[in-house]
């Protein structure tokens, strides 16, 4: 066992380490940034600003070459010339391009050394530059347009929060719903409860969360509203003022009860979806375990009915559902992205998206790593849960 977690930890540094890399890559030649919106802004003044496009470069490492901006975003280092002793090395390695084209350097030395590049960036030119502590401390640097110059972790904490109540419940509930009725379904094949919750199911995983939602807009929100019924809130996490319901009566903006009525209708549309699935999934895995011999041997035995499906039949018809569950861990933080766009929820997908659509390429590389390593862990977690749900199997 204890090999086996070592052997499978040492996997996940690293993919995480591979992903890290490519992901960094490819937002590196992506479009947008920094550079890109100067060059915007001074195609509509008709001025051609040089020291801000070098100053730029300096500020966010574009003039260093791939695999130091790579190392400094990684580890935070280099920052400048290795010192020991009091004296310095690797002073004159070269690390970057500030300009493209020929330089001739002339040393006190006598040595002579031409460059491919006008204006060469040396090890040493990087003391002093401001640089994050690397991703290993998590340190995803400073966000360049939702929230500039503040910390990219401070943004993720600030929609956490939202995110855990939205897809902590909703996966609760799911799992809570989806796990008895998938098990009574499958009991009673056939009869008119299992085609009724077969028939919901069908029509629920078919439907986008995209249409549920705006569905459910329309009629919880504005017929119900329209109507004088009590209605739910459209979007967002809480009320700009107090909001009063019918029946219920007034709710206090940014009371613990005005962000519960908040998350009732995104809940309910992510639970249909999640459930939908869910519970076609245990009630397939259930009558495959029930048509099993030992199953017809604990009925023959004349144990009753209770028993042979709780104790014989529902652990391991449950086993295949728990590889399903590894997926769970990165959802809880990365949220559901099309649902909370749709409901202007603020959370960690919509910021996802943000940062994508503004080009703030620190928030979506961070984004995109801790999903990562959630997803290598939850498919760890679910092979270890597997030696729990069915003891024949055992890590080795």
């Amino acid at each position: 066992m204890t090999t086996y977690l070592i052997r499978r930890l040492f996997v996940i540094v690293v993919m995480a380490f591979i992903i890290a890399f490519a992901s960094f890559i490819l937002l590196s030649i992506a479009p947008g940034g920094p550079l890109q919106e100067i060059a915007a802004r001074q195609s509509t003044t008709q001025r051609n600003d040089l020291d801000l496009i070098e100053r730029t470069m300096k500020r966010y490492d574009l003039d260093i070459f791939l695999i130091p901006r790579f190392l400094r975003w990684l580890t935070g280092h280099p920052r400048g010339p290795i010192e020991i002793g009091g004296q310095q090395f690797f002073a004159d390695l070269q690390v970057g391009c500030l300009k493209e084209g020929r330089a001739r350097l002339v040393y006190p030395d006598g040595r002579v050394v031409e460059l491919d590049c006008e204006k060469p960036v040396f090890l040493r030119d990087l003391a002093g530059r401001p640089v994050s502590d690397g991703i290993l401390r998590l340190d995803f640097g400073k966000s360049t347009q939702i929230l500039r110059e503040q910390p990219v972790m401070r943004l993720f904490e600030s929609r956490i929060v939202n995110t855990l109540l939205l897809m902590g419940i909703s996966t609760f509930l799911s799992i809570a719903i989806a796990i008895p009725l998938g098990i009574v379904s499958a009991v009673k094949q056939y009869s008119r409860f299992d085609y009724t919750v077969t028939t919901l199911a069908f029509i629920g995983s078919g439907m986008p969360t995209l249409f549920m939602g705006i569905m459910g807009i329309l009629i919880f929100a504005v017929l119900f509203k329209e109507a004088g019924l009590p209605y739910l809130p459209a979007g967002t996490a809480e009320s700009p003022r107090d909001t009063v319901i019918p029946i219920f009566g007034t709710i206090k903006a940014g009371s613990f009860i005005d962000r519960l009525w908040h998350l009732v209708l995104p809940v309910m549309i992510l639970t249909i979806f999640n459930l939908a699935q869910w519970s076609r999934f245990i009630r397939s895995s259930m009558l495959e375990v029930l048509r099993q011999d030992y199953v017809r041997t604990a009925r023959a035995k004349g144990l009753i009915e209770r028993v042979v499906i709780v104790k014989h039949a529902m652990r391991n018809a449950l086993i295949p559902f728990v590889t399903l569950l590894a997926g769970v861990l990165p959802a809880l933080f990365g949220g559901a992205i099309i649902t909370e766009s749709v409901f202007n929820y603020p959370g960690m997908g919509r910021l996802f998206v943000a940062s994508l659509t503004a080009g703030d390429y620190n928030v979506a590389i961070g984004f995109i790593l801790i999903s990562t390593f959630l997803v290598l862990i939850g498919y760890l977690l679910s092979d270890v849960l597997y030696t729990v749900v069915d003891p024949r199997i055992r890590l080795s």
